[in-house]
């Protein structure tokens, strides 16, 4: 298996740990693996992209555009910006949260999220949209947003890693006091793509 994966988010909302989990599943599961990111100002908010990649041999850190087999957006804008990163064929999980840049904050700028969604839209039809904010909180912590998400990337079979070998990542890296949590949050998010898969192909066989 080769796989490339693209985490976009703003700072704060948990990027660089998701990358880690997938990392380290991945290696659990046999993989060679590299990461990279690029962050910008996250401390205040800015743009923080990581970059995953599963499998082959001599890989740069780096995904290069257009080369993304899977982008896990953690938030709405930057999902978007990221998007010519994305594979042909690629697949999208997308956390429909919406975090406003500065320029909106001050009146600069629109924020016009519906159009973002059918951008998205636009480019595949491999789209998954979940609310990964009420998920997480459902789930005990806001900051379990990044195991929601890569739950729903599991259990819509975009990113091919077991629902196990992530049990056991969470549970090397993430402290055992939060162990519960993320456990749940990954759980919630994979049983929701799993049931948005379910609705989309019974729709289809109408």
């Amino acid at each position: 298996m080769r796989t490339d994966i693209l985490i976009a988010g703003v700072g704060g909302q948990g990027q660089i740990l998701a990358s880690r989990l997938i990392g380290t599943a991945a290696i659990l599961e046999g993989y060679a693996v590299r990461t990279g990111e690029t962050i910008g100002m996250a401390q205040r908010g800015g743009s923080v992209v990581s970059h995953v990649r599963i499998g082959g041999e001599s890989m740069a850190a780096t995904i290069p555009f257009g080369s993304a087999d899977l982008l896990i957006g953690f938030e709405l804008c930057e999902t978007v910006r990221n998007i010519k990163r994305l594979s042909k064929n690629g697949r999208l999980i997308v956390n429909i949260q919406r975090i406003n840049p500065v320029t909106v904050s001050l009146g600069m700028d629109e924020y016009d999220g519906t159009a973002m969604e059918e951008a998205l839209r636009d480019v595949t039809s491999s789209l998954i949209m979940i609310d990964g904010y009420a998920l997480a909180i459902e789930a005990g912590s806001i900051k379990a947003v990044n195991t929601v998400l890569l739950g729903a990337s599991v259990g819509s079979g975009y990113l091919p890693i077991s629902r196990e070998s992530f049990m056991e990542a969470i549970r090397s890296i993430i402290p055992q006091r939060f162990h519960s949590i993320n456990f749940t949050a990954f759980d919630s998010g994979y049983h929701m793509a799993r049931h948005i898969i379910a609705e989309d192909v019974e729709l289809k066989e109408r």
